[in-house]
């Protein structure tokens, strides 16, 4: 369960970078610009939803349990 929430974060983290790289490159030199940043930003967002949905489905289901701070 950890490997697949921490693939998910890195996955949200290198449509990251893509976009950053993206926001850099795209119009210089006189190159038409593209759309790579949004679509880049768009599966970050998706990622991320999804994440946190998986998260959520796992603690209904009891796959994951919060350790908390004990009072």
């Amino acid at each position: 369960m950890k490997i697949v929430m921490a693939l998910a974060l890195l996955a949200v983290i290198a449509a990251l970078v893509v976009a950053g790289k993206a926001m850099l490159q795209d119009g210089r030199d006189g190159a038409p610009k593209t759309n790579r940043m949004a679509r880049a930003l768009a599966w970050r967002v998706g990622l991320s939803i999804a994440l946190f949905l998986f998260v959520l489905l796992s603690y209904m289901m009891g796959w994951i349990h919060p350790t908390g701070v004990p009072v």
